[in-house]
């Protein structure tokens, strides 16, 4: 799994980090930060479900 993040897209929900918070961060705005663009199979359910319930649809997930 290959994870981006559209940073300007991103409205600072913070749902991402709640549902992978080793993948995902916040800064100082609370915009996304990606920690890693390929998360271990350990978090790959985290990282879809943050795909999915992101209000801004700033992440995209491509499967290898």
């Amino acid at each position: 799994m290959h994870v981006e993040v559209d940073q300007p897209k991103c409205v600072a929900s913070g749902q991402c980090v709640l549902m992978a918070p080793d993948v995902f961060d916040q800064d100082d705005d609370g915009i996304v930060e990606l920690l890693t663009d390929r998360p271990g199979p350990g978090h790959r359910d985290g990282v879809r479900e943050a795909a999915a319930v992101c209000p801004a649809a700033a992440i995209r997930l491509e499967d290898e």
